[in-house]
Formats: C-alpha cells, structure tokens, sequence
C-alpha cells in the first residue's frame, strides 16, 4: 500500500514536466490564437476593409432630388436610405441607443473586453446576451453581407467585427460613429433603412425631432425589426419601448417620473410609406432620373474608379429649379378643377356608348397596348383565351379623383373606364431664367405613369397662332392693321385648304383676331407671310417636333409639348430672347463635391419690339378675348396675357397664360384623341384648361412668400416706335398701301 501511494506521488521532476508543458500548452494557444488573428486581418478567412473602404464605406444610398427651397421632393432607391449628420440626430435617440445596445461606448477603443468576457459567464450559466459594442454593430452593417449562421463562420467573423472596429475607431470620431451607425441601420419592413427614412416612415419627422418615446421605438426595433415592429406586434413593441426607457434611467438620461410616465403613453404612429411614386412631381422625378442617365452617358460623367453613377445606389443630392410652395399649388389647381370637369365629362357619357362603330378599334388597341395581353401572348394564349381572360371579372383597384377604389370588373371594363378618364398636365417657368417651377406630368403617376409635360405630344390648336402672328409683326405689320376674316381657301386642287371657323366680322385687327381665336383672319396672314417663315420662327422658339410648311399650321394643325410650348412662349415675355427650360441646377456626390452643373441654352429669335407688341397682343386675349374669364372669374386684376387652343372635335383643350414673371401652360384631354366633349362650350380651352391657369395663379398670387411681381411687361429698351393704341393708329396712321405691305415683306 505504501509502495502504491509512493507511485502515485509526484516527483519534482513530474511537476517540472507538467509546468513546462502547461506553458508550452499555453503559449501555443496564444501565438495559435495570434497567428489566426493575424491571418484574419491578413483577410485569409475574407478580405477585409481597406483604410480607404473605411474613410468612404459602401452603402446603398437613395439619392435625393431637392426643390430651389431646399425641400426634398423624393429620393431614388433600392434601399430607401439617405445620411445624417450628427447634428441632425435628436439627444433622445443617442441616449436611447448607448443605454440599451453599449452603455460604455465612451470608455472602450472598439472593444469592450470587460463585457465580452461577463458574456461569456453568462452564456455559459444559460443567459444568453449579445456583446457587440456599438462600433462593432456598425461595422457588421457596413462590411459583411449580415449575421452568418454557421458557427464556425460566426466565429471568424466576429474576429472580422473586432478587428474593423478597432480600425473604426482609429479613423473616425465617436460622434461620427453613432452617426454612421443610425445611417445605415435597417429597420425591416417598407424598405426603411437609416434613420432618416424610419423617422419619416414611422412617424412622418425628422430624426432631430424625435422625443423620447418614439426614439425608444426605433431603438427598440433594432433588436428585431420583424418581431418589434410597431405595425405588425404593438404590444411587443411597446414592450421592447418600455425596457429602452427603463435603461436611459437607469444611465441617468431621464427622471424615475419621466420613466414612469411614458411607459404609460399609447403607441401613436404617423405613417408614411415611401416608394417613387410618393411625394410632389412624381411625374417630373421619373423624367428627370431618365435624362441625368443620358447627360452621364453623353459627357461621360463617372466615379473616380471610372464606374458609373448609380442613382440608386450612389446617394447623389439632385439640386432643381422646382418650388415645393407651387408644385403644390399646380397639383392642388389640377385636382381642384379637373375633379369638376371628369364629373361633367362622365355625365355626358352615362347614356352613350363611346366605343360604338369605328370607337370600338380603341378598345382593342387599348388591349394590346396592355401588359396582361403581352404576358398572356408569351404564355402562349390562342386568341380565343385572350378574350375570355379580358372578359372575366377580377379584383382591381381604379382611380377616381376622390381616391383609389377596389372594385371587381373584367379587364376589358377596366380599359373602357380609364379611356373614358381625361388626363391633363401643368408646366410653370420664369422666362428670363428657364427655371422650370413646377411640373405636373399626368393626373396620377400611380395609375399613368406618361409623362405629358416632355415626353407626351398633341396638337396644340389655337395656341399655334401667336406664332403667325409673330412673323407678320416682325415683318412690319402693326397689330391694328386690318385684314379679312371670312371662309376662305388657300391653294388650289389636292393642295387646297379650306379652315372652318366662324367669323365675329370683318374686316378685323390682328389683336382682334388673336383676342377671339379668329381662324379666317390667321388662316389670311399665313397665306401673306408664307408657311415656311412661320414653320421657321416656330421651330426657332424651341418647338422641337415636326413643324411641317403647310398653311395649316396657323390653326395648330401639329403636335408639341407643354415643355416645348411654354418655353416658345417664353421667348415673348423675354424681349425675343429664348431660353432652353432648364430644372437641373447641379449634382453633387455622396460627399457633397459637385459632378455636374447645367447651362442653359439662349438663343436671340425675335426682334425686342415685335416680341413685346406679341405680349401685348396676347394680353388683349385676356382683357378682351377668349381668356377674359381670368378677369371676372378668377378676379386675377394683375397684368396678364394668354391663348386659349381647341383642336377638331375638341379632344385636346389648351391655354397658356404669360405673366411678367411666370409662364404657365395646361393641357387637358383623353388618353385617345377620339375620346372628346361633345361641345365645343365644355371642350374649348377656356373652359377644360384655363380654370387650373385660374386657380394656380390665385395661389401663387396669395402666397407673398414667393415675391412675383403684379407690375406691367416692361417696355423693351430703347422704347417702341409703333402705335399700340388702334384709335392712334386709324386716326393718324391709316391703312397701308398695298405697295407697303409687299416693302415689308420683302416681296
């Protein structure tokens, strides 16, 4: 027995072996554990971020399009995210984070080593915590592509976080990381990422108007955006609410009262969900990310790597001319009249089939225009089964003017209620500038996405006119010079043309004759200044479709665009000189270091004193004329001019009004040309378009926040040195020979 426990003792040089193997043991495992530290940072195990990632980590930014007053109009995304500064953030939010997610934040370098290893006591007894400070939280976000779920993965990138963290921490302040962190944070549903765009999804602020409660909400669902979410489990929410502003009491951030009182306050949300169609100028957003595509295409505008922008992705700040105050007023005026005019549209239609005889093909290009009949042709669908499909009801929401409505109908009824839905669109620029102001491409971008401000064309009718005119006053006719105003025919045979109108006289003065619309009298002097001279001046005011040389084009016998219309009419308020409409100030990168800048075009295309005499022309049209309902309708007093236009059959209803500051022009019609008033009392221009004119002005008017001017057209320098006053003219001028007329014309 006691040569066994003799055995069993120790000897000296057994515990000598056993130390030194102990500590070889040891030491191993430390430069084990340094060597795969090391081997991570190495980015053996995956690469790392470079120091020039961390100086300008990678992240899907929205960009933003910003109006002249500095609101933003809308952001373009794939995640809806967009960056704060510091100093943006309310003090409720930092406190609400560092109390719940890393109460020594200020104290540790990156790593908090003493909480890391408390963790670890406690995972091992059962309690299972998180560790991750907040550096290394952020630098999960930014660096990895998420939480891996294989434990070997895990581990390694956990070494990943504390390494990046450490790096945070050398680089960047520990304002600048709570600030990185809250940018790039996602908060789950709706396509909410950073703090910016959870603020405003969730309670419709800002990030520095935040209080306690709602900061505690948002803090609260970074834990679990899915299983916190106020919308979908409020009761957990709540939950999760109360323990964020018990911690910040317990760090001393509010009062043991003020903890108590708000455990007890409701949950109160303020919803705002975004996505590209949400928010003013919807129409105008999606023209312009399209055109900046092109401009970058075209100068060859990149990134430093030489890759292209993505305006998705690159968090670029898009500075426009547009005002939020009168994007609001146009689509206020638009939902305000056309609301009226769809109601007197649809009674005229409740007992009339629209599509009987030769309206039925619009019903079936309707149907092949639509994306349900390309998907049922690439499915293989005889046509047979594509009828049946168009014919059978099914669930689907429409608009209407007093909101979206849920419905059941069949496809078919679907595309017979949206033709019968009039469209109508708004564009509003200073003409000494080309600063576009407002854009209102269509009535619903939901619905309709085509933009009918640039992209759309139809014809323009009566406010083609202006442009006769303008050649005959450029040529030395003066606007009391009288012409003929019966039927009459230009050109003989297959080339012959014959206007129809109705006369209120004649002979008549041109003001006359623009001041009511007069076609005989215009179709008279297009005949005298030539087709080509006016297709010439027409297309030197930046009228950029087809503008064939036929007489015809005196009545508007072509199409153009709003865009293309306002800024013709531009160039007579601007003393003859045009300016390319512009709605791009600048862009400027994720940094704020501007990329782009544009310049307009200008170009001299008028005599000074012939564009003046054609403004006051066209305010005869509102004092007198077919716009005079400006005057005792709208009450507008101030000095203003315009033109109303009305196509055949009264499918496209137009009026563009001038101010001294301002040029406004409004369209309004059916998606089909076929699909019109029946009267011309209801369908004309100074009915179905010049009420939004109306109303937009009242607005812009009202609003002494935007400083326009109620002063006359200024004169053009160096003053006039023609009689605008026909009682002058007729009493000391006479009527010109007909040898005169042909020395002014040249002829």
């Amino acid at each position: 027995m006691k040569q066994q426990a003799k055995k069993n003792t120790l000897t000296k040089e057994d515990i000598s072996r056993y130390t030194r193997n102990f500590w070889k043991l040891l030491i191993g495992v430390i430069l084990l554990g340094f060597l795969f530290i090391f081997s991570v940072g190495l980015g053996l195990f995956g690469q790392l971020p470079t120091f020039r990632d961390l100086e300008n980590p990678k992240s899907n930014l929205a960009s933003e399009v910003i109006s002249e007053d500095g609101a933003v109009l809308g952001t373009y995304f794939v995640q809806n995210r967009s960056n704060v500064r510091y100093n943006e953030l309310s003090p409720n939010l930092v406190q609400a984070l560092i109390a719940t997610e890393d109460k020594r934040f200020y104290r540790h370098s990156g790593i908090d080593y003493r909480r890391t290893f408390s963790i670890i006591f406690y995972n091992l007894i059962g309690k299972r915590q998180g560790a991750s400070t907040i550096t290394q939280q952020l630098a999960l976000n930014l660096f990895s592509e998420g939480r891996a779920r294989n434990t070997v993965k895990r581990v390694i990138q956990k070494f990943q976080e504390w390494i990046t963290a450490v790096r945070l921490e050398r680089n960047y302040t520990k304002e600048e990381i709570i600030t990185m962190y809250f940018n790039t944070v996602d908060f789950g549903a709706y396509n909410t990422f950073g703090i910016k765009s959870a603020a405003r999804t969730y309670f419709n602020t800002t990030p520095d108007k935040l209080n306690v409660t709602q900061a505690a909400i948002l803090v609260g669902m970074l834990k679990g955006p899915g299983i916190y979410s106020p919308v979908r489990y409020p009761q957990n929410a709540i939950r999760r609410r109360n323990v964020v502003i018990e911690n910040m009491r317990r760090e001393g951030f509010i009062t043991r009262e003020e903890s108590q009182r708000l455990q007890k306050e409701p949950l109160v949300l303020d919803m705002r969900i975004s996505n590209y169609g949400d928010g003013p100028a919807p129409y105008f957003r999606a023209v312009l990310k399209r055109d900046i595509q092109q401009e970058f295409n075209k100068l060859s505008i990149t990134k430093a790597d030489g890759t292209p922008y993505d305006l998705d992705r690159d968090g670029l700040k898009i500075y426009t001319t547009i005002n939020s105050k009168m994007q609001r007023y146009a689509e206020e005026a638009q939902k305000e009249w056309m609301t009226e005019l769809q109601t007197d549209f649809d009674r005229q239609w409740r007992n009339v089939d629209p599509f009987r005889g030769d309206k039925a093909s619009l019903l079936e290009t309707g149907m092949k225009r639509s994306d349900r009949y390309r998907m049922l042709k690439q499915a293989g669908k005889s046509a047979a089964e594509i009828e049946k499909d168009f014919n059978t009801p099914v669930p689907m929401t429409v608009f209407t003017w007093q909101g979206d409505r849920d419905t059941i109908m069949t496809p078919m009824d679907s595309i017979r209620y949206n033709k019968l839905i009039l469209r109508n669109s708004i564009m509003s620029m200073e003409p000494h500038t080309g600063y576009v102001r407002a854009w209102v491409g269509g009535i619903s971008f939901e619905h309709y996405k085509y933009d009918q401000v640039k992209m759309g064309t139809r014809q323009v009718g009566s406010t083609a006119k202006p442009f006769t005119y303008a050649v005959a006053i450029d040529n030395g006719f003066s606007p009391c010079f009288q012409v003929p105003n019966v039927p009459l025919t230009i050109g003989s045979g297959a080339n012959a043309w014959s206007p129809r109108g109705e006369s209120v006289g004649s002979p008549i003065t041109l003001r006359r004759a623009l001041a009511n619309s007069q076609n005989f009298a215009t179709a008279y002097m297009i005949n005298e200044v030539g087709a080509r001279a006016v297709a010439t001046l027409t297309k030197r005011m930046g009228i950029t479709s087809e503008v064939p040389e036929y007489p015809s084009i005196a009545l508007g016998a072509y199409e153009a665009s709003i865009y293309d219309m306002v800024g013709a009419y531009s160039a007579f308020v601007n003393h003859g000189v045009w300016i390319e409409p512009i709605y791009i100030l600048r862009i400027e990168d994720k940094n704020g270091m501007p990329i782009y800048e544009k310049a307009p075009k200008v170009t001299k295309v008028l005599n000074s004193e012939s564009a003046y005499i054609m403004v006051d022309m066209l305010k005869s049209v509102v004092d007198g004329g077919s716009g005079g309902r400006l005057r005792w309708r709208y009450n507008l007093t101030p000095p203003m001019g315009g033109k109303t236009g009305t196509t055949n059959d009264n499918s496209d209803a137009w009026f563009i009004g001038v101010t001294p500051e301002l040029v406004s022009g409004v369209w309004t019609g059916a998606e089909d040309r076929g699909i019109s008033f029946h009267s011309m009392a209801a369908g004309q221009g100074a009915q179905a378009a010049l009420p939004i004119f109306g109303l937009y002005m009242q607005k812009i008017y009202a609003d002494t926040t935007l400083h326009y001017s109620k002063e006359d057209f200024p004169l053009p320098e160096g003053g006039l040195t023609r009689e605008l006053d026909c009682n002058q003219y007729q009493q000391f001028y006479g009527e010109p020979s007909d040898q005169q007329l042909d020395d002014r014309l040249g002829f």
